[in-house]
């Protein structure tokens, strides 16, 4: 699928003779899922560039991925998140698409070779938001409820505080899952609050839940903008968009994952804030009953990338030297 009204002369021609100023390419395609949510994601990064570069036009390339089309399964039984961006990456090899704009939280852990997370914009709220018709708290929510959630990591963390509720797997974007929980399918859902307020939902939350009720998803909240690893023209365009707190936190929470092989298939989760050269990571393992669950965290200064990994490998070698491989599934 090429972009409407970009000729492929035009693309060559813009990425040949540079941009405007500073090497800034007079015209940027963004490809991106064509969900709602995706679609403001990439929106609100066209209205960020478009205010830094006025001289540059931005499009989209709207597509629709794998992990878009196939909902009637868990996300960890047909290849795990990534399935959101492989068409993106494609696009992006072929010339078709300058970059790609993902939720930081759905990129694997490990880039592919020849391509490169340019920047890491400010984060949103990272918690997670029940969001029920019924109940006003996950505390009040009676044995036997039902509760939506498509993230092994939540429902872990569900099930060790509430045994007694009643987890079922929730697929799609977030019209469709709110849509299934108005129809009755579910007492309550609990989604990404950050996807919740920039799709305008932020009145159907009902409580927020704090990181010491549910330790959000590493990335959580964060926009990554991705590009080939080769594009020099434009790694420094997108990377002035990158917000130096959000980057910090960020690499950290991916660098504990990482070494502990992070995947769909596990529940994990990673928490970092920084400020003031300071680093706070937290991080959670667990099964998937709920049963078995270890926490840990570390803190120090960081001041670079190099501190920000080192923190989030050393949090990893303590969860596996207290015994942590029995919860990575292989």
């Amino acid at each position: 699928m090429s972009a409407p009204g970009r000729p492929k002369r035009e693309y060559r021609s813009a990425q040949r003779e540079g941009g405007h100023h500073a090497g800034t390419p007079r015209l940027l395609t963004i490809a991106t899922r064509e969900s709602a949510l995706a679609l403001w994601q990439a929106e609100h990064i066209k209205a960020r560039l478009a205010s830094l570069y006025p001289m540059t036009r931005v499009v989209l390339l709207g597509m629709t991925t794998k992990g878009d089309q196939i909902l009637d399964q868990p996300l960890m039984a047909i290849g795990g998140k990534g399935l959101f961006i492989k068409e993106l990456e494609v696009a992006m090899s072929e010339g078709r698409a300058d970059f790609a704009v993902h939720s930081l939280k759905d990129v694997p852990m490990d880039m592919p070779v020849g391509f490169a997370l340019a920047g890491i914009t400010a984060r949103e709220d990272p918690r997670d938001a029940l969001v029920s018709n019924k109940y006003a708290t996950i505390a009040s929510l009676p044995p036997g409820a039902v509760v939506g959630t498509s993230s092994l990591r939540r429902e872990a963390q569900l099930r060790e505080r509430f045994p007694g509720i009643v987890v079922q797997p929730l697929r799609g974007n977030v019209n469709t899952r709110l849509r299934k929980l108005d129809e009755g399918h579910y007492d309550a859902i609990i989604l990404a609050a950050a996807g919740l307020k920039r799709l305008g939902f932020a009145a159907r939350i009902t409580s927020l839940l704090e990181p010491d009720q549910s330790l959000p998803a590493p990335g959580q909240g964060a926009l990554a903008l991705e590009c080939r690893s080769d594009r020099t023209d434009l790694l420094p365009v997108l990377g002035a968009l990158a917000d130096p707190a959000t980057t910090m936190a960020t690499m950290a929470e991916r660098a504990f994952s990482r070494a502990l092989g992070g995947s769909c298939h596990t529940a994990l989760a990673g928490y970092a804030e920084w400020a003031e050269g300071m680093l706070w990571l937290r991080g959670l393992l667990a099964s998937q009953s709920g049963e078995d669950v270890m926490r840990g965290e570390v803190s120090g200064p960081a001041n670079g990338s190099e501190d920000a990994e080192r923190l989030g490998l050393e949090l990893a070698d303590d969860f596996l030297e207290r015994g942590g491989a029995r919860l990575i599934a292989v």
